[in-house]
């Protein structure tokens, strides 16, 4: 363990950090501990060069197999898994400064790597449709149909995260179409159901018959009788992932698409970016800037559109 590592997330949990992320604080810092121990270097003499030979450890197949990341898989890390690593050490090393701890190095010595920007991938909203509706045509049990179409609704909906989804109580929803959710970071925010989201809820909710306070409970595995069970995350994406197939949906699709597709299709129809920051618990405009991709189809219709010599006679 790195010194004072432990201080450094009981400092983030005092801080109001979810458990989830102080988990990849710990993690990500255990593998520059592996790093160090690996290349029998020392903390304390710790220089920009030994960070260059961290970059090169953590594009390493060696290193995969060494640390146990992504579970010993072969393949190496994209560079936006790098730089979270890399976030996290400087955020590390930013502790020890303020705390007036031994520090070898400074944090600003910690460049991140250049990302390469992939072509954004948003389906077409009637694919994403096809996606939500896709219980109804695939479930033989009709309480799992309606289960799983109501969550696919809400989600598109109301643009939330999937382990929000799956932390929503029953007490949450009302007749306003309106849900206060604490998400990421344990921020507060409001996000709205659209009538037909609403409709294909309380369908469902007209199927409960049980005192569970979770929204979307399951209805089977090792858990179905604790009155605390709620549905999985994993179990979302799987189910996910299965209809995406059986629809033959060629462009990558998950839970995290459509939020997505939520963020997109709305700033295509005229949406403030201000209020998708707002609607989609961001702490900055310019991520919500960076999140929300233009579909290929838009991006077409705009170039017919502006473009000064698209028409034939100009």
């Amino acid at each position: 363990m790195l010194p004072y590592q432990d201080d450094f997330l009981l400092h983030l949990q005092a801080g109001n950090y979810s458990a989830r992320t102080i988990y990849n604080y710990e993690r990500d810092l255990s593998v520059f501990h592996r790093f160090l121990t690996d290349s029998q270097f020392e903390f304390p003499r710790l220089t920009k060069r030994h960070i260059t030979y961290y970059k090169a450890y953590l594009s390493s197949r060696d290193r995969q197999t060494a640390s146990g990341v992504h579970g010993g898989d072969s393949a190496t890390l994209d560079s936006r898994s790098i730089n979270r690593m890399l976030s996290a050490l400087r955020s590390y090393l930013k502790y020890l400064i303020d705390m007036d701890y031994p520090c070898p190095l400074s944090p600003d010595a910690i460049q991140l790597t250049k990302t390469t920007r992939k072509h954004p991938q948003v389906a077409e909203l009637q694919t994403l449709t096809n996606l939500v509706e896709a219980p109804s045509l695939f479930e033989s049990d009709h309480e799992v149909a309606l289960r799983n179409r109501a969550m696919l609704e809400v989600l598109l909906a109301t643009g939330m995260r999937i382990s929000e989804l799956c932390n929503l109580k029953r007490t949450q929803i009302d007749d306003s179409g309106r849900i206060f959710i604490t998400g990421k970071g344990r921020k507060q925010r409001f996000v709205y159901l659209t009538d037909r989201a609403t409709q294909h809820l309380r369908t469902y909710l007209e199927t409960r018959n049980d005192n569970a306070p979770a929204l979307f409970i399951p209805y089977a595995g090792r858990n179905v009788n604790n009155p605390r069970r709620h549905i999985s995350t994993n179990y979302v994406q799987e189910r996910i992932k299965s209809y995406r197939e059986r629809l033959s949906i060629n462009v990558p699709t998950s839970a995290h698409s459509l939020r997505h597709g939520f963020a997109t299709y709305l700033a295509e129809a005229g949406a403030n970016p201000a209020a998708l920051q707002i609607l989609l618990g961001h702490e900055s405009l310019d991520t919500t800037t960076r999140y929300v991709h233009a579909s290929d189809r838009y991006a077409e219709q705009t170039h017919r559109k502006y473009h000064p010599k698209a028409k034939p006679n100009d």
